[in-house]
């Protein structure tokens, strides 16, 4: 934020939470459900996946949380808006005309004031959703359903000019691409991609994608689970370098501080924030940083 401290999601404790440079926390919002992604939109309110929330275990492995499996007082999925100041949470979307909303997960703004989002579904002992690519407008006027089905949707981000959608996919470990060619409107690769997507990037050793932020420069820094660490991605699909964490459950990256060289980084199953230099600058988000 403007005065140098992080807005985030707490999923299991649902809370939206502001956390000040000397650690400092304040709860801006408490809420229901399981708050899973955050975007500042253009009217300054925080815009916020919310997944219906999760079943949770104590897992000695990574000594915290994890989630299991879709929440037995499952609320739904939906997309809320806080107001910073007060604290108050509105309800903006709980479904499309295809059907109800499942598992909202991360979040970003384009330019003209719209929001794409992934819903990446819920999953239970015997089951799971599909999952699927959206887009919205600001003002609760519009949500439609862009691509379905697509196996776990995770991260989701814009490259600099706005003319690509990156989007991560969780279980597979892999890295996909649309072109966008209107608000809302991507241009569909051909069969046999199983979405739509172009093909940029998988890794070859187990390792699970998470949520993601992108560089000035264009490339794609996605936050890997299982080999814990910042895999950063160029354009092309060539991994640049993975950046390593102590935390199997890295899910998150976004950059601050003096031109953006701050990466922030949540490392969810030991619940922490960290801070690190970063060798690059991070792309300026729309309706936060300024770009030049």
């Amino acid at each position: 934020m403007a005065d140098g401290s992080v807005v985030l999601v707490e999923i299991a404790a649902a809370k939206l939470t502001r956390v000040f440079a000397d650690g400092r926390k304040e709860t801006i919002a408490q809420m229901t459900g399981g708050p899973n992604g955050a975007a500042l939109g253009p009217d300054g309110k925080m815009y916020v996946c919310n997944n219906g929330g999760f079943d949770w275990i104590e897992d000695p492995a990574i000594g915290g949380l994890r989630p299991r499996s879709q929440a037995t007082d499952y609320s739904g999925g939906r997309i809320e808006r806080v107001d910073l100041a007060t604290g108050a949470v509105e309800t903006l979307y709980t479904r499309t005309d295809k059907g109800a909303l499942r598992g909202p997960n991360d979040i970003v703004f384009d330019g003209t004031g719209g929001f794409w989002f992934t819903d990446l579904g819920k999953s239970r002992a015997r089951d799971r959703d599909h999952g699927g690519i959206y887009y919205a407008r600001a003002d609760g006027s519009l949500v439609k359903e862009v691509v379905h089905p697509f196996l776990s949707p995770n991260g989701i981000a814009l490259s600099p000019d706005d003319r690509t959608l990156y989007v991560a996919e969780t279980e597979g470990g892999r890295l996909w691409a649309f072109d966008i060619v209107g608000p809302g409107e991507v241009r569909r690769a051909p069969w046999p991609s199983p979405h739509g997507g172009r093909f940029l990037a998988a890794m070859q050793r187990y390792q699970r994608f998470d949520s993601m932020a992108v560089e000035a420069d264009g490339n794609v820094c996605v936050a890997t689970l299982a080999t814990p660490c910042i895999t950063v991605i160029a354009p092309d699909g060539r991994v640049v370098e993975q950046v390593e964490t102590d935390d199997i459950m890295t899910t998150n990256i976004c950059f601050g501080g003096p031109g953006l060289k701050t990466a922030y980084i949540t490392l969810s199953g030991s619940g922490r924030l960290v801070a690190m230099d970063w060798p690059r600058a991070g792309l300026p988000l729309h309706y936060l940083n300024k770009r030049t």
